[in-house]
């Protein structure tokens, strides 16, 4: 029995080594090419491709369309299953590769016609870059092909990977108008909702528009909000829900970024400085690849292109970076980009003008491993129906700046050649991409902010009743003829600052505009000011400024707006008995280290009972229109709620008190209970320390598919500093997805920090590389280091050395 055991295990072993091996070397054949020489149609001459330390490219060529022909090589060997993901997440696309699991999101994309939209206007993309695009698809393909296996994550699903096309360029970046827009227009709907649910006074309560936490460029704070009197607003008269459960917030980061800029009269030498970091999910390789293009250019300063910085993978252009000239940076507008419309569509039988055309599109889903789903999509003169009509609400169709011809083009390429503010900023007005605050600094020390990207012009054109909050009525006149036409979309709607007083900028998705300018621009959600005010807080605190100083802003996480909800916890412990909810609490985090810093327990503490206590006001507020529409009502997104909820808290008024509850006393014990309740759960209250609730999840999309592998698909699971309302925005799986530091002309000086690493193959000396330096702040350069690989792409027909 011993004899044939042994002979069984040789057998396995015999059976499993090659297997393993086989595996080991299909997975090792997608790595990228690092050295040598490989060949490469079209080029007009070489093109070196040198990698530092941590990855990062540095790309010599002879002309823009050889650098970016290398450039299409370089990401499509590093980088082709996220390149897929981005262009297959617009489209609607991802069932094709995944299966079943991904057709929700397709349905919801699918409603856009996405592809169908770039196919028909794809000249408004590409202008006249179509042969820069061309060439960086055919680097792409080539790319691709010279792997030795296709990528490990279609080895692993069992597919092929598609060939790149041109259209798919302008898909990646339609892909960050989902990112960074809300493609269902749902805050629009929710407040239009509510408006018709409860008495005006209280609407006005909960729509005010800001707080004493406003910092923006133009105009004053709003400051909180004043309360209505019970005259006017009386909660205890009100419907109210029947059920016990009342409405949670949700507690999600916020897509986003920081930005601002200081003036040379601010430095020692007169250099002017930008800082920029862009908020998105996180995930393992990053979004962004790092990449130096270096090229003749007759229209560049001095006759050559050198710019630096992040490119987006499937696109050909570096998207935030610095060029010698002008360095420049974006956060989130959070414009207004979208209106509902009410429709009846017309039926088979109807009368002309008493109805909307409609346009019908199939809509064909590939789903791995099942049947084709077809959609209908009904298109209407405003846009897509995404609503069908449901008792007293009509169909609702979406009109939405992405779906406009125009609203996207490769107009960022040209920052690399931009020689000055003047020329960056003549670069920005014929740029189209998601509404974004752009903030430039030049060579001579000058800065300026403004609106890149297309805005509704609204001005006369037909007004969305949902946006005005009147009645869901359409435009028609008696006879059923139109009486408007659908607004287009303007890159001419934004003022300009140049070279302001204080010498200073900053935006970080807060309100930035007032009066007329903000009228043209709307709100589409702004972010709580307090990040905003406390980056030109620390703006203010000093007249001078280096490199250094402006990182030291981007890693504060002083806990600047939570403290005043620290002293109310304590506040309200003293008056209580030992055995309330609020005086565990408070005990728990009675030293107040005033920052989101890993080990701090208090922060953790004070912030979820503010959540909590928001959430149980919310409920109250919006008690009314829960109780009419039932299972219909939406939660709005309220980003400025702390300028009701703060005076709620001071004056305490029980008109306005949540009928859940007796006292505001009551309130804020329910709320403490909740958060000792669930902290408890996971041990002693004074052992929950932010690090344990803030701890990294950065991961490869396809790491939960694998749990045997999760350790090696994703990032060190490292506890993190920082949170939402400070310059340190930090999530578990949502922050900075870059940070950079840099003054036009003086590049070897900048600092540059990136988390997830530059290659997505497990397998590559450059996944993961620089996190370390991410999570901990340490500072890196700008510029790519020496070079440790270096790769030449010659021309297909050129005899290797």
């Amino acid at each position: 029995m011993l004899k044939w055991t042994r002979r069984i295990a040789l057998l396995l072993l015999a059976l499993v080594v090659p297997a393993v091996l086989a595996a080991w070397w299909s997975l090792r054949g997608s790595l990228a090419h690092l050295d040598g020489e490989q060949p490469l149609a079209d080029l007009s001459a070489p093109v070196a491709i040198q990698r530092d330390a941590l990855g990062v490219v540095t790309i010599e060529a002879a002309s823009e369309t050889d650098a970016v022909r290398a450039l299409g090589y370089v990401h499509a060997q590093e980088r082709y299953f996220e390149m897929d993901l981005m262009r297959r997440s617009s489209a609607g696309e991802l069932s094709e590769l995944f299966g079943a699991i991904a057709l929700p999101m397709d349905k919801e994309r699918r409603m856009h016609r996405m592809r169908a939209r770039v196919t028909e206007h794809l000249e408004d993309f590409a202008g006249d870059r179509l042969p820069q695009l061309e060439a960086y698809a055919r680097g792409v393909n080539a790319g691709l092909g010279d792997l030795r296996a296709r990528p490990w994550p279609y080895l692993l699903l069992r597919q092929a990977p598609r060939p790149w096309e041109v259209a798919d360029s302008a898909l990646a970046g339609y892909a960050m108008y989902f990112d960074l827009q809300d493609s269902e227009n749902l805050r629009e709907l929710a407040l239009w909702q509510l408006r018709q649910q409860v008495p005006s006074g209280l609407f006005g309560l909960l729509a005010h528009d800001g707080t004493e936490w406003d910092a923006p460029l133009y105009g004053q704070p709003r400051g909180n909000a004043a309360l209505p009197t019970a005259d006017e607003v009386d909660l205890r008269t009100l419907p109210m829900p029947k059920t016990d459960a009342h409405q949670r917030l949700a507690d999600k980061g916020t897509p986003g970024s920081n930005n601002w800029a200081v003036a040379g009269a601010l430095t020692a030498d007169g250099r002017a400085i930008v800082a920029d970091d862009m908020h998105l999910g996180l995930r393992a390789p990053n979004i962004w690849f790092r990449v130096r293009l270096r090229y003749p250019d007759p229209r560049a300063p001095g006759g050559r292109v050198d710019v630096s910085g992040f490119s987006l993978p499937g696109l050909p252009a570096i998207i935030v970076g610095s060029n010698g000239h002008v360095a420049w940076g974006f956060t989130n507008s959070y414009a207004d980009t979208a209106d509902w419309y009410p429709v009846t569509p017309c039926g088979k039988d109807a009368a002309p003008g008493t109805c909307d055309a409609v346009e019908h599109h199939a809509e064909t889903i590939r789903v791995a491993g099942a049947d084709p789903v077809t959609l209908d999509v009904q298109d209407t003169r405003y846009g897509p129906l995404i609503h069908p009509a449901r008792g007293r609400q009509p169909a609702l169709a979406l009109r939405w700046v992405a779906h406009q011809p125009g609203a996207l083009n490769f107009g960022l390429a040209d920052f690399a050649r931009a020689g000055d503010l003047s020329a960056a900023l003549s670069v920005a007005q014929r740029t189209a991409t998601p509404a974004q605050n752009l903030v430039i600094a030049d060579h001579n020390g000058r800065i300026a902010w403004r609106i890149l990207g297309p805005l509704p012009s609204r001005a006369g054109a037909c007004p969305s009743p949902l946006e005005a909050g009147g009645p869901m009525t359409g435009d028609r006149t008696t006879s059923g003829a139109p009486t408007c036409t659908p607004w287009a979309i303007s890159r001419q709607l934004t003022p300009v600052l140049t070279a302001p007083a204080n010498h200073r900028l900053w935006t970080a998705n807060a309100r930035v505009l007032d009066g007329e300018a903000l009228d043209r621009v709307g709100d589409g959600g702004y972010a709580l000011g307090a990040r905003a005010k406390q980056i030109r807080d620390g703006l203010m605190a000093k007249e001078r400024f280096t490199e250094r100083d402006l990182l030291s802003i981007q890693l504060d996480d002083r806990a600047v707006f939570l403290e005043r909800w620290w002293r109310l916890l304590q506040d309200e412990a003293k008056r209580l008995p030992a055995s309330s909810s609020i005086k565990a609490l408070a005990e728990a985090g009675k030293t107040w280290e005033g920052r989101a810093s890993t080990d701090s327990v208090s922060y953790r503490v004070v912030r979820a009972w503010r959540l909590a206590v928001h959430a149980r006001i919310a409920d109250g507020l919006t008690a009314p229109a829960q109780a009419t529409l039932g299972d219909d009502f939406i939660m709005p997104d309220l980003p400025q709620l702390e300028g009701v909820v703060w005076p709620l808290l001071q004056q305490r008024p029980l008109h306005l008190l949540s009928r859940r509850y007796a006292t505001w006393d009551a309130l804020l014990e329910d709320a403490a209970k909740e958060v000792r309740d669930d902290l408890a759960e996971q041990g002693p209250l004074a052992e929950r320390r932010w690090g344990e609730r803030n701890t990294a999840k950065i991961c490869h999309p396809l790491a939960n598919a694998l749990p045997g592998f999760l350790k090696k698909l994703c990032m060190p699971g490292e506890p993190l500093a920082g949170d939402g309302a400070m310059p340190r925005v930090q999530g578990p799986a949502f922050g900075a997805s870059e940070r950079m530091v840099v003054s036009p002309g003086h590049e070897a000086d900048g600092i540059i920090h990136m988390p997830g690493g530059q290659s997505g193959h497990p397998m590559s000396p450059f996944w993961g590389a620089g996190h370390d330096d991410w999570v901990h702040g340490r500072p890196t350069p700008f510029l790519p280091g020496d070079a440790t690989h270096t790769l030449t792409l010659r021309p297909a027909n050129a005899q290797p050395r």
